[in-house]
């Protein structure tokens, strides 16, 4: 067979369309030609499996080489192969009736691989890399004889008789020379491995050096020696495609670690594997990530019949799960014909919600099986967990089940189990119950201790995204309220009926707000005289709860940019029935009340971790000479 012709397209040349639209990285060329070997090879094992080819399989192995001196680089299988007419039919026949038609069909694709097989778009892409390419293949069918193709990147092609004697398809990219940088070994291993790592069939790239055992030498002790063996860089059965029944712990700790070496060993994890309405395969790994709150990207990554696409999941994965770490695998999540970004699809929005539901599921098991191991692991998964309450409504009527929060003394609740707990007590007087928490249990312990007293409970919430938890707790909670134990003196925090009035007069009263302005002599602190109790601080120091809660907000994200940009401002509250304002009014002169005041009032910065520089050393020496 001999044959010159015109590649089957209505347009003067499709390759500078491919390679504008169709491939957004230049490597791709690499994964589609690999791809199409391992179709080719599949397809000739599922002929033999029918019975419909007698043949023997033999090594089935795809080779990818490259050779630096004549710049090109070869993809060997040994598939299914060609005939002449099926190289026209498959290569050459790309019949879209123009340009723009053809980027409005790919664009609008419901299945994009069936594109890529139908119309050979995936070879194409060698083209981007490539002057000239060619075909050398020998079909599986007896008396097939073999047939080269040959094309410069122009509409022209030519075939012609082959020389191959085997079974299978070779195709040779001779580079151009902006692609140079492919003739290079670790550049193609590296990228063999990026998108090939568990190719279902093993790909062979060159060789490599491994140590054996060589004997013993005179002293008993193991010798070794150096042997060259065949680099296969996949993994063929990797631990996604297999049934859960035959793996162990181990099996998955091990994977894990190929996947992240530098990591901790996980959590746990989900083996997912579903085949109707869609089908999904994969492993999802819930990381040790501690309070480190970082959407950590290309952590979860997506394969497609064992071809890796893209780490780019946000599509698939709910948002509050780009935490986890893993693989999923499906032919079911629509691409674009380049296989590399994800378009809207029902499917998407089924596997989004089939994956959500799964890790509610694995969260609500592990909490119902062991609930101190649970509670254990509780300031790991916690983040996930708050995380996808506030993002998922689905989500948080599941969670909020196994949804925990912890107090200062290390006990663990429900969200139902610490409502009963507090409502007796909590309670306040307009029928608000009053959650009190603390974000940081050192610096605020004179506060923890103060509501300790009144048989106050004080929630811990001092993970990144607790002030965000917070505001949406309060949305979701029926008549509660949460404040920070640090916000106001503990009697402001939860109003009872009565309460403490101020026993200064007036003008008393008048004149300690007067001491302690001058003393303070700062705008950013309002003073305010109340009545307290006696056994509280003479001067506490705090920032309203909602202006603190906006700042920490506004610190991890969340659109409250705005509050974080404003000057902190705070309240003073002057303890009026405390004995040290007694003293204060009753001092010899105005230098001696202003030294008392601005004492008093740096102790209430000290305890609130605000006292620092210059004015925490004239605190010291202060304090020295009032001993």
């Amino acid at each position: 067979m001999q044959e010159k012709g015109t590649i089957s397209i209505h347009t003067e040349n499709i390759f500078p369309i491919i390679k504008k639209f169709l491939y957004s990285d230049n490597e791709i060329f690499l994964r589609e030609l690999v791809s199409n070997a391992v179709d080719a090879t599949q397809k000739v094992k599922r002929l033999a499996t029918l019975g419909q080819y007698k043949g023997e399989l033999g090594d089935i192995t795809i080779e990818v080489s490259f050779d630096k001196d004549k710049k090109t680089i070869t993809v060997s299988d040994k598939g299914i192969g060609m005939t002449g007419e099926e190289i026209k039919k498959y290569i050459n026949q790309i019949a879209f009736s123009g340009a723009t038609e053809f980027v409005e069909k790919f664009k609008e694709a419901k299945d994009a691989n069936e594109i890529i097989g139908k119309f050979g778009l995936g070879f194409y892409s060698a083209f981007m890399v490539a002057d000239k390419v060619e075909i050398h293949t020998l079909s599986y069918q007896e008396g097939a004889e073999p047939a080269r193709w040959i094309c410069d990147g122009s509409t022209e092609f030519e075939i012609s008789p082959g020389e191959k004697t085997e079974r299978g398809t070779d195709v040779i990219l001779y580079i151009n020379s902006e692609s140079e940088e492919f003739l290079d070994k670790w550049k193609l291993q590296t990228i063999l491995e990026k998108y090939g790592k568990f190719l279902p069939v093993p790909i062979k790239f060159g060789t490599k050096t491994e140590s054996v055992e060589d004997g013993e030498d005179k002293e008993g002790k193991k010798k070794w020696k150096s042997i060259e063996v065949d680099n296969i860089i996949n993994e063929t059965r990797p631990i996604w495609t297999q049934s859960p029944n035959e793996l162990k712990d181990e099996d998955y700790l091990k994977f894990y670690k190929e996947l992240y070496p530098m990591s901790d060993d996980p959590l746990f994890w989900i083996h997912l594997n579903v085949d109707y309405p869609f089908n999904l395969t994969g492993v999802l790994y819930f990381p040790k990530i501690k309070n480190e709150f970082e959407l950590q990207k290309n952590k979860i990554k997506l394969f497609s019949r064992q071809v890796f696409i893209t780490d780019e999941v946000k599509d698939i994965v709910p948002e509050f799960l780009m935490l986890l770490h893993g693989v999923i695998d499906s032919p079911d999540i629509p691409l674009n014909v380049s296989r590399s970004f994800l378009q809207a699809d029902s499917n998407v929005k089924k596997i989004n919600n089939y994956i959500t539901k799964k890790v509610a599921d694995k969260l609500a098991e592990l909490y119902k099986k062991d609930r101190k191991v649970y509670e254990g692991k509780w300031g790991d998964i916690g983040l996930f967990v708050k995380y996808g309450m506030i993002s998922e409504d689905k989500f948080y009527e599941k969670a909020k089940d196994f949804a925990l929060l912890k107090n200062t003394k290390d006990e663990f609740f429900t969200l139902e189990e610490y409502r009963e707990k507090t409502k007796a007590f909590q309670t306040d007087k307009e029928d608000q119950l009053v959650y009190l928490y603390a974000t940081d249990a050192n610096k605020q312990d004179g506060f923890i201790q103060s509501a300790n007293k009144k048989d106050y409970d004080v929630l811990l919430m001092d993970s990144p995204i607790d002030s965000h938890f917070i505001q949406h707790l309060e949305g979701k909670l029926e008549k509660t309220m949460l404040k920070r134990v640090d916000a106001d003196v503990v009697d402001k925090l939860i109003q009872k009926e009565g309460g403490y009035s101020n026993l200064l007069s007036e003008d008393q009263s008048k004149k300690v707000k007067e001491i302690f302005e001058k003393a303070i002599s700062n705008d950013s602190y309002k003073v305010e005289v109340e009545g307290m109790s006696p056994e509280e601080l003479p001067v506490t120091v705090t920032m309203d709860e909602f202006m603190r809660r906006m700042k920490d907000m506004a610190q991890t994200g969340g659109g409250m940019g705005f509050y974080g940009a404003l000057p902190d401002s705070y309240k003073v509250g002057i303890n009026g029935n405390h004995p040290l304002i007694d003293k204060v009014l009753k001092a010899e002169n105005e230098e001696e009340q202003a030294k008392l005041a601005k004492q008093a009032f740096d102790l209430a910065l000290l305890s609130q971790g605000l006292l620092t520089g210059k004015d925490l050393t004239a605190f010291v020496k202060r304090s020295v000479e009032m001993i």
